[in-house]
């Protein structure tokens, strides 16, 4: 595996590059998502991933307008900025929340815009999809992928769309590895974006996790996210707190050995975090 820093990238089948580790602000609101994304940026960061469904594009939006106002040398394109559309509703519904998105944040365009999840039935995914399409049409969003879609909405949007998705938002950790999605978004060039690679906290003190913080000399929370990297998923954890944000971001300086990585990859449970509707349908 060839070294990672937190300004690596990869190249999302459209041509884009984008950063590899970011900051997720789920559950944030006001000052607090405004000083995280700040924090963040100040830190290396170069990816945030907000949502329609945070209610924070708007703080997400000022603080990487404002960071960038008041950096040299910094600029707009040198931040990749994520968004996601809240509910499928249909067409015309996706266009005005894809307008609504773009106003709130203020930088001009997304970078990546999501379908947060497949709920409302086919018919409203795919024609939420052709929105976003003639939104990338127009250059207003310069990527489109999907969230939380399990395998057979993935092969339903592959038969239909003109644009591919670029990217599969999904909850991935060692105790939720879903081999059957990462393989079928591999095989069709949808790179996969961890969401929930901290397991919420809820594992930092499983054995087996326990045992790699100590042989490697770094915390649980290093060692997950060290892990989703080492997987070349896109890593995207959340946290408000400044030294968290840092020490989160210090995962670049190891290599868990591939024994390792097969005995993290064994602990796999289905362990569900938050919400599952990759089988919805």
């Amino acid at each position: 595996m060839s070294a990672l820093s937190i300004t690596s990238t990869l190249t999302l089948r459209n041509g884009i590059k984008m950063p590899r580790f970011g900051l997720g602000v789920y559950e944030m609101s006001g000052q607090q998502c405004t000083k995280s994304v700040t924090w963040a940026l100040e830190q290396g960061y170069r990816l945030i991933d907000s949502a329609e469904w945070y209610e924070n594009e708007e703080e997400s939006g000022a603080a990487i307008r404002k960071w960038v106002d008041s950096t040299p040398g910094a600029s707009r394109s040198s931040i990749f900025y994520v968004s996601k559309l809240k509910s499928n509703r249909g067409y015309q519904a996706t266009k005005s929340s894809i307008q609504e998105s773009l106003d709130k944040c203020g930088l001009g365009y997304i970078d990546l815009y999501l379908i947060h999840s497949p709920h409302s039935g086919k018919q409203k995914r795919l024609e939420s999809w052709k929105a976003m399409e003639e939104a990338v049409d127009s250059g207003v969003i310069r990527s489109i992928g999907v969230s939380n879609y399990g395998t057979k909405h993935i092969r339903e949007l592959l038969d239909a769309c003109r644009i591919k998705p670029c990217i599969n938002q999904v909850d991935l950790h060692p105790f939720m590895t879903r081999t059957d999605i990462v393989k079928l978004c591999r095989d069709n060039d949808i790179h996969l974006m961890a969401w929930g690679p901290l397991v919420r906290g809820e594992k930092f003190d499983h054995p087996v996790i326990v045992s790699m913080s100590k042989k490697y000399g770094k915390s649980p929370a290093q060692i997950l996210l060290r892990w989703g990297l080492q997987h070349d998923f896109i890593t995207i954890p959340k946290s408000v707190s400044k030294d968290r944000i840092i020490q989160n971001s210090q995962v670049f300086d190891i290599n868990i050995e591939p024994e390792d990585m097969k005995v993290m990859d064994a602990l796999d449970e289905y362990f569900v975090t938050d919400w599952d509707p990759t089988k919805a349908d």
